[in-house]
């Protein structure tokens, strides 16, 4: 292998608070990044890089975060053996894996991550377990042009690390969904015609996400589509829908705020005149209600970014029954009409046999 490295909404008047707001922009670029390489080709070449594998045998693929576990499932229809790693509800940008993982990594032949830094400790042990034949095929690295990444208030430039979440974008994950369908179809040639219709299918489903997106979207004036959320998981999503991300409470550290940064915090909120601030069900924070009693902005807290709904067998547990609930919860609290998004059909294409890690 050649190694690449690198519901129902429930409302509170609280606001998440970790540490102050970013500034009120997001910039893109390749400061950070090594501009003598060429980060993407490297990264799709990657992708392409597995053997085939014998006719009649059964591919054999890892997944990290759930989002990409669903999409793959959609893709490969029941007739690959899919096996989650990083378990839902924990934070994908700290998890390690634990030894045992180790084992599943080496009788994989295609391992799916997001990249753009966002699964390093994963990486580390797939470049370690993986068989030679095996690919590590970062999706986001593959499919994004690295003057095309966000850098901003919880992913700093200086920081190195680019803002990964291009799941949260329709218009992204198709680009996904075509990459995984090329490398299942390189991979495993005897079902070419299954994945290629799979993928088809869920492109269809993923345009119709993205009308509903456009049209949901439209319901709301310009200066109501601003997001001041606690994860900072809607960069991309911003971009290409007309939304403007005013800043992220959460920062890369991870620290506690200070009573001074919780004060200045709570006078920006005051100032910035948002309908609603969103936080994040995987990451609750202990000052919560005093922010919120002092702001009188309406908290919504039940966000996700990489934690599916229900448990797996649930119709709502999919990549694209998450995206619905989130920009439902997020149209409907700024006071759009979600009516498009709620008419979605988000079945699944296909089977979804994946192993789901809880």
């Amino acid at each position: 292998m050649t190694s690449f490295r690198n519901a129902h909404i429930r409302v509170g008047a609280v606001i998440l608070a970790f540490a102050i707001i970013g500034g009120c922009s997001s910039t893109s670029g390749s400061d950070a990044a090594d501009e003598s390489r060429d980060i993407q080709g490297e990264a799709l070449t990657e992708c392409l890089s597995g053997q085939t594998i014998p006719a009649g045998s059964t591919l054999n693929i890892s997944t990290t975060v759930a989002p990409i576990t669903s999409i793959v499932a959609n893709v490969a229809g029941g007739l690959a053996d899919i096996t989650g790693i990083v378990p839902e509800g924990t934070n994908s940008h700290t998890f390690e894996p634990s030894p045992s993982v180790a084992a599943t990594l080496a009788k994989t032949d295609v391992i799916f991550a997001n990249g753009l830094v966002l699964e390093e400790p994963t990486k580390e042990l797939a470049d370690t377990n993986l068989p030679s034949s095996a690919a590590l095929c970062e999706l986001g690295t593959a499919v994004l042009p690295v003057d095309d990444y966000i850098y901003d208030f919880s992913f700093p430039k200086d920081g190195g690390k680019p803002n990964p979440h291009l799941w949260t974008d329709p218009k992204l994950a198709t680009k996904y969904v075509t990459l995984i369908r090329d490398v299942l179809v390189k991979m495993d040639p005897s079902n070419a015609a299954a994945y290629t219709s799979n993928a088809a299918a869920y492109t269809v489903k993923l345009d119709e996400l993205d009308a509903a997106v456009t049209t949901a979207s439209a319901t709301l004036p310009a200066e109501d589509r601003r997001l001041l959320t606690y994860h900072d998981a809607y960069a991309y999503f911003a971009n290409d829908y007309g939304w403007e991300v005013l800043g992220a409470i959460q920062p890369s550290d991870f620290a506690e705020p200070t009573s001074r940064e919780v004060g200045d915090l709570i006078t920006q909120v005051k100032s910035s005149k948002v309908k609603a601030i969103f936080g994040s069900e995987v990451f609750p924070s202990a000052v919560l209600e005093q922010i919120g009693r002092e702001t009188g902005v309406t908290y919504v807290d039940v966000l996700r970014d990489d934690d599916l709904l229900g448990e797996p067998g649930d119709a709502e547990h999919s990549f694209l029954g998450l995206m619905q609930f989130d920009y439902v919860t997020m149209i409907e609290a700024l006071g759009g009409d979600a009516t498009a998004l709620r008419n979605l059909d988000i079945s699944d294409v296909a089977p979804d046999n994946a192993r789901y890690p809880q």
